[in-house]
């Protein structure tokens, strides 16, 4: 069996995600108190305590995602599956962080910054209310391009998501987002609705905060991860430390290609996708995407359990 290991994005954060997996092994608590540490607060506590509005902050979902992820991933090892068991990594948006982090790319502490920065920085590029975010379902990419193409209208509307084949995200100013929903619905899409988003990730409009991740980037050490990392904006294996950083750079604006990314790494051989973390957004896209590719999702101890008996046999 080939596999990868995928981490989830936003929208897969939920109050107590990755308690379980703290209290049944020391590894993964180890994280998020590392986490804790190099943010300077008790992030754990708002994970596991906290009210569900805060954590959806981006600032906190963020960082509280890949320490979820990390934790499995950790748990996962002390059972002795390691990031050696697969061929690539990958992850949605702030997941790739994520999968950079278990690929030994990037310090858990760094990539706890580095996000609590990027989900700051995304905040402040457009004011509230001013950006939108809606998903389209059944236009594929193509369709979906047109739409927000005619949207637009001097505007900002652009595909951000590329999920899997019936469902594309797009993001720009509220006017222009809205105006691709009625265009999306009259070309014939199943659904086309606004998302309970705080910003317009993925397009344009987040220049400010790719350059705000340049600079922050350029501070980090990087390392050759220990298995490539199919890299969302070029939806292809990268591994060379300054190729990650700019791509981190480029993914603030550009667009997720997820679907391109899962049929690459199938076309490589992966026959067997495990997602690491909070979730199971990501299986429910991969089996969309290519049925033949069976999925595993981690983000508890009794996970942990069968994920172990499937890899190790």
């Amino acid at each position: 069996m080939t596999r990868a290991f995928i981490f989830p994005g936003q929208g897969a954060q939920t109050i107590g995600m990755g308690r379980a997996l703290a209290e049944a092994y020391p590894a993964a608590k180890a994280v998020f108190d590392e986490v804790d540490e190099a943010l300077g607060t008790k992030l754990s506590a708002l994970i596991w305590e906290g009210e569900q509005e805060e954590l959806t902050l981006t600032q906190n979902a963020q960082p509280a995602l890949m320490a979820t992820s990390l934790a499995a991933m950790r748990a996962l090892e002390a059972e002795g599956v390691t990031i050696a068991d697969a061929q690539f990594v990958a992850g949605h948006s702030l997941g790739e962080y994520s999968a950079l982090a278990a690929a030994g790319a990037l310090s858990v502490a760094d990539t706890a910054r580095l996000l609590r920065t990027r989900g700051e920085a995304m905040q402040k590029a457009v004011p509230v209310g001013e950006g939108a975010m809606a998903a389209i379902l059944g236009l594929d990419l193509e369709a979906v391009r047109a739409v927000a193409e005619e949207a637009a209208q001097g505007a900002v509307c652009q595909a951000a998501n590329d999920n899997d084949p019936g469902q594309v995200v797009v993001s720009g100013t509220a006017e222009a987002v809205a105006r691709a929903v009625d265009i999306a619905k009259e070309k014939g899409a199943k659904r086309a609705m606004l998302l309970p988003v705080s910003a317009p990730f993925h397009c344009a409009l987040m220049q400010p905060a790719a350059d705000v991740m340049e600079e922050a980037l350029a501070g980090v050490a990087i390392k050759a991860p220990a298995v490539p990392v199919v890299a969302n904006v070029r939806a292809e294996a990268v591994s060379d430390p300054d190729v990650i950083r700019a791509l981190l750079v480029e993914q603030v604006t550009g667009s997720v290609r997820w679907r391109e990314s899962v049929a690459y790494m199938g076309s490589q051989g992966v026959t067997e996708m495990v997602e690491i973390g909070a979730g199971k957004a990501l299986s429910g896209m991969v089996r969309r995407i290519d049925r033949e590719i069976a999925t595993l999702a981690v983000g508890t101890p009794e996970d942990v359990t069968a994920a172990v008996a499937a890899i190790k046999g």
